[in-house]
C-alpha cells in the first residue's frame, strides 16, 4: 500500500506517464490512477453495454431491427448516441467542435461563419476575441461580464481550456457559493473526459441550488459512466422535489429503453403525454412500439398526432407510408411514400424511403419492381446491409446462386450485427453442399440472434451429417 501510494504522490507531482513505471507497480498504478474505470463484466441490468441484459425482455431482432450495439431502433433521433463523444482528454482536445456543427472542423465546414457573428468581427480577417490576449483575472471580478464571455468562448470559441480557466478563478472570486459556476466547471471536466470531477462539482452545485439543469447534468455523467441504474435513482429523486417535470421522466424513458426495457419505457413516455401533450420525441417513441408490436393503426393514430402538430418531414410521412401499408390502407401508402421522396434532404434518406418502397413491392407480389426499389437503395446509399440481403434473396429466386453468395457476404461484412445474412449464407450453403461454410454462418446467425428458431433447426441437422461422417 505505502508504495502504491509513493507511486500516486509521484504521479501527481511528476506527471509521470503511465508507460514510464516499472513493470511490476503498474498494475497498483492503474487501479490507482484510473478513477473512470467501468467494471468489465457487469450484472444483469445495471449496464448499457451488455444491452441483452435488460429484465423487460426487449424485442427480438427477427421483430424489430436493432443498432450495431443492440439496442432496438428507436422512433427518435438523440445527438448524445449519435457518433462517438471523446473518450478521453487528448480526443476532446484535439477534435475541437464550433458553434456551426457537432463534428470537427473540416475544410467542407470550417470556413463558414454565421451571419449572426460575421457582423460583430472587429477586423476582417480575425476572430471577434482574441481569447490569447484576455486577463481572464481581470473579468473573472466582474461576475456578470464574466457569465456571458464564458458562454461565448464555451458555446462559441469552444475553447473548453479557456474556459475552464475562466469559471475557476471565477468561482474563486466567488468565494466557491456561486452554484451556477460549479455547474460550468463540471460541463468543462465533462467535455474534457474528467467524469468523476464533473460529479463532484455538480452534487456540490446541488447542495447548493437545487436545479433540474444540474440533475440532468450529472445523469449524463452517469450514463458516460455506464450507471444507469444510479442515473434512474437520481431522476426519481428529482421527480419527487420536482413532481411532473418532463424532461426528468423522459430521461428515465430513455435509460429504459435503452436497457431493452421497453415495457417501462412505454409506461413512463405516456406520463410524459400526461404532462405534455406536444412532446415529440414521447409520441414518436410510443408510435414506434406500436408499430413493433403488430398495432400498426395504432402507431399510425401518433403520427397522424405528430402531422397535425406541425411535423412535416421525411421521416414522418416515410412512417406514415408503412403503417398504412400494414394497416392494409394502400390508397395512402404510396402517397405518403412519395411526399417522403419530395421531402427527403439526403441520399441516406431517400434510400431509406427505396427500401422501404421495396418491402411494399415483395407485399403486393411485384419482385420487380421490389428489384429495382433495392437497386436504387444501393444507388443512394452504397453501405445499406439489409438492401443487399434482400437483393440476394430475389437472385436466389431467379437462380443466380453466385450473385446471391456475393451480396450475402457483402451484406455480412456491413453488419455483422444482422443475423439474416449469415443464416442466408448458411441456407445456401447447406444445399450446394458445402457444409463447412455453412456451419460457420450458421454460428454467426445463432450468436447474434440466439433464439432463431430456424437457425437452431439447420444446426441440428448439419450435427447430424457431421455425426454420420
Amino acid at each position: 500500500i505505502q508504495a502504491a501510494w509513493n507511486l500516486k504522490t509521484r504521479a501527481l507531482t511528476e506527471m509521470v506517464y503511465v508507460d514510464e513505471i516499472d513493470m511490476d507497480q503498474e498494475g497498483i498504478a492503474e487501479i490507482i490512477l484510473d478513477e473512470n474505470a467501468i467494471a468489465q463484466v457487469a450484472r444483469p441490468g445495471t449496464s448499457l453495454k451488455l444491452p441483452g441484459t435488460g429484465q423487460g425482455g426487449g424485442p427480438s431482432p427477427a421483430v424489430r431491427p436493432v443498432t450495431q450495439s443492440g439496442r432496438p431502433i428507436t422512433g427518435f433521433v438523440r445527438p448524445s448516441t449519435q457518433g462517438g463523444r471523446p473518450s478521453t482528454m487528448e480526443q476532446a482536445i484535439r477534435t475541437p467542435r464550433t458553434a456551426l456543427a457537432a463534428r470537427p472542423i473540416t475544410s467542407a465546414s470550417g470556413g463558414y461563419v454565421r451571419p449572426g457573428t460575421a457582423s460583430m468581427i472587429t477586423n476582417p480577417d480575425g476572430p471577434f476575441i482574441n481569447l490569447s490576449r484576455l486577463n481572464l483575472t481581470k473579468y473573472a471580478q466582474k461576475p456578470k461580464l464574466a457569465k456571458a464571455l464564458f458562454e461565448y468562448i464555451f458555446h462559441h470559441e469552444n475553447d473548453i481550456k479557456n474556459a475552464l480557466d475562466l469559471a475557476a478563478l471565477a468561482t474563486e472570486y466567488a468565494q466557491f457559493k456561486d452554484w451556477w459556476w460549479k455547474v460550468q466547471i463540471g460541463k468543462c471536466y465533462y467535455r474534457l473526459g474528467l467524469y468523476r470531477e464533473a460529479e463532484k462539482q455538480f452534487k456540490s452545485a446541488l447542495k447548493q441550488q437545487d436545479m433540474v439543469d444540474t440533475i440532468l447534468y450529472l445523469a449524463k455523467v452517469y450514463l458516460r459512466l455506464d450507471q444507469p441504474v444510479t442515473a434512474l435513482n437520481l431522476f426519481k429523486q428529482g421527480l419527487e422535489r420536482f413532481p411532473g417535470e418532463v424532461t426528468l421522466i423522459c430521461g428515465i424513458a430513455r435509460i429504459y429503453e435503452e436497457m431493452n426495457n421497453i415495457s417501462s419505457a412505454a409506461e413512463y413516455y405516456k406520463d410524459v403525454l400526461k404532462q405534455d401533450n406536444t412532446h415529440v420525441e414521447a409520441i414518436a417513441c410510443i408510435g414506434s412500439n406500436h408499430f413493433y408490436s403488430d398495432q400498426p393503426e395504432i402507431a399510425l393514430r401518433f403520427y397522424r398526432r405528430l402531422l397535425q402538430m406541425g411535423v412535416y418531414n421525411c421521416q414522418l410521412f416515410n412512417n406514415l407510408g408503412l403503417c398504412c401499408f400494414y394497416a392494409q390502407q394502400y390508397d395512402m401508402t404510396l402517397s405518403s411514400f412519395e411526399r417522403a421522396l419530395f421531402l427527403a434532404e439526403n441520399e441516406e434518406e431517400t434510400a431509406d424511403v427505396w427500401y422501404n418502397l421495396g418491402h411494399v413491392a415483395v407485399g403486393i407480389g411485384d419482385l420487380n419492381l421490389a428489384y429495382q426499389c433495392f437497386k436504387l437503395t444501393l444507388v443512394n446509399n452504397n453501405d445499406y446491409a439489409e438492401a443487399y440481403n434482400n437483393l440476394a434473396v430475389l437472385e436466389m429466386r431467379k437462380g443466380h446462386t453466385e450473385q446471391a453468395r456475393a451480396l450475402l457476404q457483402t451484406a455480412s461484412s456491413l453488419a455483422p450485427h444482422m443475423y439474416e445474412p449469415h443464416f442466408n449464407v448458411a441456407l445456401l450453403s447447406e444445399k450446394v453442399g458445402d457444409l463447412q461454410r455453412s456451419y460457420t454462418a450458421a454460428q454467426k446467425s445463432e450468436e447474434a440472434f440466439p433464439g432463431h428458431v430456424d437457425t437452431q433447426q439447420l444446426m441440428k441437422q448439419l450435427k447430424e451429417h457431421f455425426a454420420m461422417l
